[in-house]
């Protein structure tokens, strides 16, 4: 679907003249930098694929400009919006957009777990129709994206994409290959899940107020083929995270300290180099190696292995 006309809004000069007239400032704690480039974020919703049976989460609404962009394009929009301010402003841009749904509150309940009230907002505009598809498209704020992107791929029914803009720091460690330097668990936790493809990389020009480092436009597609190889993906997410603790430790040791983790207090003393020698084996991959050099497949293998051994 070809994304309509974008409202002459959150150009510099519009947001400094709104924000002069609110009495406000961007809260740079809270992650807010606007991006400013209207052909980028014309890229950023092009990149998402919408369609009129898609409804959209969008996590940071600004003052707007991306929401009412959307709107039209879809069935139903949850934006979020922890900034009374912002949200007091975005209201004003949003007004008569009968199929958007804002939330004035913090999109995380802490930093596992989704705010239930946004979830709940995205569950009922999806079961008005069984045809319809859930999304996430958003200029995500610098200090949530991780989290966001993370806590969305442990849910049972996850979005089936995410467009979003990120630090490039961050798109670097969602796309890093194995044995490179940004390769780790957060790269193994989306590609495990995902389709990623790169979009495009943005200068802190395009942002305002200018952030200190560059950014990325991302589109992460859910690949339930993929996805469906992974057996406990709580089991499967914590695992990856103690196993990437010291990446380079040998993968023998690291994994030992990994098991004894994952298993109650009362039966790590029952962990030990054996069942590591013997997870090793039934993978067929060796105590020297480390976590770093090992692909999505591996990983995922070696978890299964490692759960069935420690469930004995």
């Amino acid at each position: 679907m070809s994304v309509p006309d974008l409202p002459r809004r959150q150009t510099l000069s519009f947001l400094t003249r709104r924000f002069r007239e609110a009495g406000i400032q961007p809260r740079t704690q809270l992650g807010q930098n606007f991006l400013i480039d209207l052909n980028l974020v014309r890229l950023l919703a092009e990149s998402a694929e919408l369609s009129p049976r898609d409804v959209v989460l969008e996590i940071g609404t600004g003052t707007g400009s991306l929401t009412t962009l959307v709107a039209p394009q879809v069935a139903a929009v949850v934006t979020v919006e922890v900034d009374p301010h912002l949200f007091r402003l975005a209201a004003e841009e949003i007004h008569g957009l009968s199929n958007v749904r804002m939330l004035n509150i913090d999109a995380l309940a802490g930093k596992h777990r989704f705010h239930p009230e946004v979830l709940r907002a995205v569950e009922e505009a999806l079961a008005v129709d069984a045809g319809r598809r859930f999304k996430l498209v958003a200029n995500l704020p610098y200090n949530v994206a991780t989290p966001i992107v993370t806590n969305l791929l442990a849910l049972d029914a996850p979005p089936r994409s995410m467009t979003v803009t990120i630090q490039k720091e961050l798109a670097d460690r969602i796309a890093a290959r194995p044995a490179t330097k940004d390769y780790g668990a957060l790269s193994v936790w989306v590609q495990s899940q995902c389709r990623v493809r790169w979009v495009r990389t943005m200068a802190p020009s395009v942002f305002w107020p200018r952030p200190k480092v560059s950014s990325a436009i991302v589109h992460l597609a859910l690949d339930e083929q993929l996805r469906g190889r992974i057996g406990d993906r709580a089991f499967f997410h914590d695992f990856l995270r103690n196993l990437f603790l010291h990446r380079r430790k040998f993968l023998r040791s690291q994994l030992l300290a990994t098991a004894r983790l994952l298993v109650p207090v009362a039966q790590r003393d029952a962990v030990d180099k054996v069942i590591v020698d013997q997870v090793l084996a039934s993978t067929g991959l060796r105590g020297e190696q480390r976590a770093e050099e090992l692909d999505v497949d591996a990983l995922i293998a070696l978890a299964q292995a490692l759960r069935t051994h420690i469930a004995r």
